[in-house]
């Protein structure tokens, strides 16, 4: 559920409150209109001057508006800076809308947002400095999420998984991917899994690492995101062993022992029948905010199931196990 927003996937709506637009506006700086010789990449940043709360929005914004990565300066307790870096200028009015309704899917007013000023950056090492700040995370009992570029200790006894950062959605180092990876590090004891908005293919890619012999299956409606995750697949040396594909459950999916619905509230909700229907074992939902557990609740009663399994939190965001 960039770490973390999954282009795609992760574009529906959280919530219904109705944010109106604010007057939002880019500032170009002089030095935009300086050419620069041709042997120098130039990148575009973007900075938002936000209030502390609306960061992950604002970051998710950013991505989805074709952010190469972003970074938080000038922190406070009123306020920081995220700036995001792109390949080109954005347009401004697919940045307002990007960030008004990443406000609204959060519950956020538009005055969460501040300020927006645009820059010329000429390149340096970023790659090379990202890289070398880059950690690898420990999720659960049993994991470790490594970037491909770090070196493991060949005495570390947590099964590693390489994930390129900032690939699609599933890094490891969000909530919501935590939450699953714990459920699946709990429930999981072999047989099948589906995987259910599987962006990164990092929950897919973890069954198949804890139990090489089982059936998985990944799908995504999201193709790009069906390309990484195959290609990180092979990176952690189980493609053969994950089916993946472009769509969402139907009629044809085949059911399996424990399901992962790494999603939204509002996109869980109307699957929630074709989710239950699938599951033989245990059903993993995430992704869903401290706010609309009700919703879920609601629905998952409708459905005849009077209490989850399981309910976890890490911070706002909520795991329910079924």
């Amino acid at each position: 559920m960039r770490d973390e927003k999954k282009r795609g996937s992760r574009n529906a709506e959280r919530g219904s409150k109705t944010v109106q637009r604010s007057a939002f506006s880019v500032h170009r700086l002089a030095s935009s209109l300086i050419p620069h010789p041709s042997s120098l990449r130039v990148w575009y940043a973007i900075d938002v001057t936000l209030v502390p709360e609306a960061r992950e929005a604002v970051e998710y914004a950013l991505m989805e508006a074709g952010a190469r990565g972003t970074e938080v300066t000038d922190e406070s307790d009123e306020s920081m800076r995220v700036s995001a870096y792109f390949d080109a200028v954005p347009e401004r009015e697919e940045l307002r809308t990007a960030l008004l309704d990443a406000l609204r899917i959060y519950d956020l007013p538009s005055s969460s947002v501040r300020e927006m000023q645009l820059r010329e950056v000429v390149d340096r090492d970023w790659l090379g400095e990202w890289k070398r700040n880059w950690q690898p995370v420990r999720v659960g009992e049993r994991f470790l999420i490594a970037p491909p570029w770090s070196e493991i200790s060949k005495s570390e006894e947590r099964i590693v998984i390489r994930i390129e950062p900032g690939m699609a959605f599933g890094t490891g180092t969000h909530e919501t991917t935590r939450l699953c990876l714990a459920a699946i590090e709990k429930y999981f004891t072999g047989g099948s899994l589906l995987d259910v908005g599987t962006g990164t293919g990092i929950l897919s890619i973890a069954a198949a690492k804890l139990f090489p012999q089982s059936r998985i299956e990944a799908c995504d409606t999201d193709r790009e995101a069906i390309e990484i995750a195959r290609e990180n697949a092979r990176l952690n040396g189980v493609a053969e062993r994950v089916s993946f594909r472009v769509g969402t459950i139907d009629e044809t999916t085949a059911s399996a022992n424990l399901v992962c619905a790494n999603l939204t509230a509002d996109v869980i909700v109307p699957l929630l029948p074709a989710l239950v229907g699938v599951t033989c074992g245990r059903l993993i939902l995430s992704g869903i905010l401290d706010s609309q557990t009700e919703l879920i609740r609601a629905r998952l009663q409708e459905l005849g199931i009077t209490e989850p399994l399981e309910v976890s939190t890490d911070g706002e965001w909520v795991a329910m196990i079924v």
